[in-house]
């Protein structure tokens, strides 16, 4: 039977278990979540920096529809020019995270380079297709020295191993090992990182202007959905989310309205066609 000074040293951690399941956006300290009272249908309230969570007309995610998606000839391959470097991971309460500096590489976007700052993963996938959601996105996350973001969304289904999942198997177990410890949202070295694993070669993607998923839903973002959906195993996909507490296992904000906007499909297959 516990003693009264082991049940006062539980009662301590659970509160402290209780005290992370909250995100917070970054610079305003107002917690976040995915379910009740401060889940996504709430966000809106919660603060006034995150007034565009539910008053912002160009919103994300959104569900794509294969056939409403309008070729354009005018849209160039996503291309990603990433290299092998040092990254420190993270467990920002509400996802996991690879965060870069400088060096981690860039994406051509509309003849303009963006660089990679960091990337982290939603389960499950926040954007669909046709109505079917994945079991993971991947959002790596690009922005301009003046300010503009640029996102690269991959999608996966469970199958074979994803080999970039691979080289921080360690870290991913080391964070859910860590718990419910008051350092969270504090980075520790992952070591040298190899991007190339991502490097876009999709023969297609889908384009449209929209927002940061996760308060403060800043707008005018350029989001890049690929075509193909890649794979990663179930247990890999356990591992990403194993460190995190709560509802924020499941840290996917509902599919937004489309309000208008078109959704642009750029196809390397018909990019040797003449346009007229």
């Amino acid at each position: 039977m516990a003693t009264s000074e082991e049940s006062s040293i539980f009662v301590a951690l659970l509160y402290m278990c209780l005290l992370v399941t909250h995100a917070c956006d970054s610079d305003t300290g107002v917690r976040f979540g995915y379910s009740g009272r401060t889940g996504p249908k709430h966000w809106g309230s919660l603060s006034p920096n995150f007034t565009l969570c539910s008053k912002g007309f160009y919103q994300s995610p959104i569900n794509i529809v294969r056939d409403d998606a309008v070729y354009n000839p005018k849209l160039e391959p996503l291309k990603g020019d990433y290299t092998a470097t040092k990254a420190t991971i993270v467990d920002n309460v509400f996802n996991i995270a690879l965060r870069y500096n400088n060096t981690a590489g860039t994406v051509n976007v509309d003849g303009k380079k963006y660089k990679l700052k960091q990337l982290h993963w939603h389960s499950p996938s926040e954007h669909t297709i046709n109505g079917q959601r994945f079991p993971v996105e991947l959002h790596m996350v690009h922005n301009t020295d003046d300010g503009n973001i640029t996102v690269v969304s991959i999608l996966y289904r469970y199958g074979k191993p994803d080999h970039f999942l691979f080289q921080i198997k360690d870290e991913l177990a080391e964070l859910y090992a860590e718990g419910c410890k008051a350092e969270k949202g504090d980075p520790f070295p992952a070591g040298v990182v190899n991007m190339r694993e991502l490097r876009q070669g999709a023969q297609g993607y889908f384009r449209y202007i929209g927002s940061l998923t996760a308060p403060p839903c800043t707008e005018n973002v350029i989001w890049n959905i690929l075509g193909e959906i890649r794979e990663m195993s179930k247990e890999q996909a356990a591992a990403l989310m194993a460190p995190l507490q709560g509802s924020y296992k499941h840290n996917c904000r509902p599919t937004q309205r489309l309000n208008g906007r078109t959704v642009q499909l750029y196809d390397r297959t018909r990019k040797s066609h003449k346009v007229l």
